[in-house]
């Protein structure tokens, strides 16, 4: 009888994959710092803005209880659900069902990541953008699904164009991921476009995922719209959120599927098998971050907004053509000419001691393209322009 024997190949799922994009960014500084650089990391977008103390305290007072700290509810307390369904309605006017349109994450890269496992059958189609964050196409090869690229370009304002996607494609395809604001390009879209997708999906029979993580995050009084608010988006789709941005929690991981009871139910089963809920007293802090979000967003934006700001003026500065987002933490701009992405990136941690992320690491429609993220402190980001400043890009 055959064993398989330790140290042999691992399986095609993990080969299949490329290297996670953040791990390779985070490899790259850790070797410059190693050889005693000081590099000022504009890649990775983790919020430098420390979670609110309100939000703390209620996390120092709730872990107090040992009530807590036994295994949480999979579903999620029912009070938390309830402040859920509450912000939502005052923020996007969207009404949920809180015990069957409403499940919390161990934040949104978690469901996102599992959400394929619920819906897609090994050799089904899975529309992915690209550029597009990671965790859409690794889940997607998790549970056997094929990846279909949908492009995003600058001529068609980073939308995808559904109707270039083939017929074959489309019979195949059980989700679409959809992100806006979005990550990486920064790129904003209106109801009109939520409309078409909604009415597209459901000719098609087809799922949407809504990836809403920047939601919070925009600036000249700008208010992204939710998917959900437009009609049948929710009897064909989910959105996800997540207090990492918005109330500076990335490490807390908690967020939150919200939209058809019928997807929501699937991913539900999903996680009951693999994780037992998110720990009890984090739950009660995220309640008291979604009572207090709107100071915290205020608070937040005019930071980001002032970055945002400097570093499209340092860019123009130098010659690098860039509009201001109307969303995100991010910056995306295209590379000087004659340079590739991974060459400008080179020069950058080479000549700069910069990190920031070449857009082809996003996908391949991204070549040509680098991400900033805003989120270091602003005399960092000072720092980064004069540092490039002294450089020649010609």
């Amino acid at each position: 009888m055959f064993v398989r024997q330790a140290g042999t190949p691992p399986p095609n799922r993990l080969t299949s994959l490329p290297p996670y994009l953040f791990q390779e960014v985070d490899r790259i500084k850790r070797e410059l710092i190693k050889q005693g650089k000081d590099v000022i990391d504009l890649g990775v977008g983790d919020p430098d803005l420390p979670t609110p103390g309100i939000v703390v305290d209620e996390l120092y007072r709730a872990a107090q209880d040992p009530r807590n700290h036994r295994y949480a509810l999979d579903a999620g307390m029912p009070d938390l659900k309830a402040a859920i369904a509450k912000w939502y309605g005052q923020r996007f006017g969207v009404h949920l069902d809180p015990e069957t349109e409403i499940l919390p994450l161990l934040g949104s890269k978690e469901g996102i990541g599992h959400l394929p496992l619920a819906l897609v059958n090994p050799g089904e189609a899975v529309l992915i953008p690209n550029p597009g964050y990671p965790v859409y196409r690794s889940g997607t090869v998790f549970a056997g699904g094929i990846p279909v690229d949908m492009p995003l370009t600058a001529s068609n304002n980073y939308l995808p164009d559904l109707a270039q996607i083939s017929p074959g494609d489309l019979d195949r395809s059980r989700l679409m991921f959809l992100n806006y604001p979005n990550n990486p390009t920064a790129a904003c879209c209106d109801e009109g476009f939520f409309r078409f997708a909604a009415s597209f999906a459901a000719q098609h029979g087809i799922a949407v995922a809504h990836d809403f993580a920047y939601s919070e995050i925009a600036y000249d009084g700008y208010r992204p719209a939710s998917f959900l608010a437009v009609k049948g988006a929710k009897d064909i789709g989910i959105e996800f959120h997540s207090l990492s941005k918005t109330c500076n929690m990335t490490g807390w991981r908690v967020g939150f599927a919200v939209g058809s009871s019928r997807l929501l139910a699937l991913l539900a089963k999903v996680k009951s098998n693999l994780d037992s809920g998110i720990f009890q007293a984090v739950q009660l802090a995220a309640i008291k971050a979604l009572q207090k979000s709107d100071m915290i967003v205020v608070e937040n934006v005019s930071i980001y907004q002032r970055r945002r700001d400097a570093i499209v003026n340092g860019l123009r500065s130098m010659g690098i053509p860039v509009e201001p987002p109307k969303a995100t933490f991010y910056i995306w701009a295209q590379v000087p000419k004659s340079f590739t992405s991974a060459q400008f990136v080179k020069k950058l941690l080479e000549e700069a001691q910069i990190v920031v992320t070449p857009g082809d690491g996003f996908g391949s429609a991204g070549a040509g393209y680098f991400r900033i993220s805003l989120t270091v402190p602003d005399e960092r980001l000072g720092e980064a322009v004069k540092r490039m400043k002294k450089m020649r890009f010609a």
